[in-house]
This record gives C-alpha cells, sequence and structure tokens, in this order.
C-alpha cells in the first residue's frame, strides 16, 4: 500500500468511537481524518472530507447506515460496525 489509508468513523455511541480511534491509532498508515455521530453529521463529512474508508454504525438515532450512503455521488469503501 502506497500513502495513507483516510478513514472517517461514524457512530452515535461517543465510547465506540474513541474506542475505534484507539485501535486505528495502532496502524501506522491509517489517518483518521474524522468522526460524525449522526445521518447529516456523518453525509457532510463524507462529502467534505471524501475518505478513503468509513467505519459505520448500523443503526443510530437519526437513521441508518445505509441512510448516510443513500444519496451520496461518491460512496467511499464501507466497513458497517456496531457495539451489540
Amino acid at each position: 500500500m502506497t500513502g495513507m489509508l483516510r478513514v472517517l468513523i461514524v457512530d452515535d455511541a461517543r465510547l465506540a468511537r474513541q474506542e475505534l480511534r484507539t485501535l486505528l491509532s495502532a496502524l501506522p498508515w491509517v489517518q483518521c481524518v474524522g468522526e460524525a455521530d449522526d445521518v447529516p453529521a456523518a453525509r457532510e463529512a463524507i462529502t467534505t472530507l471524501a475518505p478513503d474508508l468509513v467505519l459505520l454504525d448500523v443503526q443510530m438515532p437519526s437513521g441508518s447506515g445505509f441512510d448516510v450512503l443513500d444519496g451520496l455521488d461518491t460512496v467511499p469503501a464501507v466497513v458497517f460496525v456496531t457495539a451489540y
């Protein structure tokens, strides 16, 4: 792999986001470019930050991870995550 993998973390649970960020920090080739805690913030972050990968919560109070992806012009690679 060349360059950094730019990752966005999307989860409504603060502790889950913190744990994912901690796990990613052990990988020198990964850069966490941001976090979002709901559907609107996630859509905005994806559009603005253009991450390579989104770690995306399956279910949030404001909607599902699929709601985040619905209607995006460009969809990055996605790994669905959940605390359950």
